[in-house]
């Protein structure tokens, strides 16, 4: 778990790396994505019973973990979002600047959910 010092003004504390742990947070910080977080994982163990392999399900919980680091901090939430919107700018430089700096949040969240 991480502080409101590790980067001020987060909404909740970053969670545990674990299923009822990711999907709290979630109900918290983004409700309304519970159901996608659901068919995700739904998937994901039906892959792994069908891989034998938990690769599936430790994608899950980096996508959730990652997507949840982002919805938890208004930091890389205003970021992501003023990204997503300039993505589809006519001006090719500022779609083109619009897809680094969503690299750059997906990069910084992972980073911080890897520890």
């Amino acid at each position: 778990m991480s502080t409101q010092a590790d980067h001020g003004n987060e909404l909740i504390p970053r969670p545990e790396l674990t299923p009822d742990a990711l999907r709290a947070a979630l109900a918290v910080v983004a409700p309304g994505r519970l159901d996608e977080m659901q068919a995700m994982k739904d998937e994901a163990f039906a892959k792994a019973v069908e891989w034998q392999s938990l690769s599936p399900v430790q994608s899950w919980v980096l996508i959730w973990a990652k997507e949840i680091e982002i919805a938890r901090r208004p930091d890389l939430s205003a970021r992501y979002a003023q990204a997503e919107k300039d993505v589809e700018h006519e001006d090719p430089a500022i779609a083109q600047g619009a897809l680094r700096e969503l690299s750059a949040v997906l990069e910084e969240a992972l980073k911080a959910v890897r520890g």
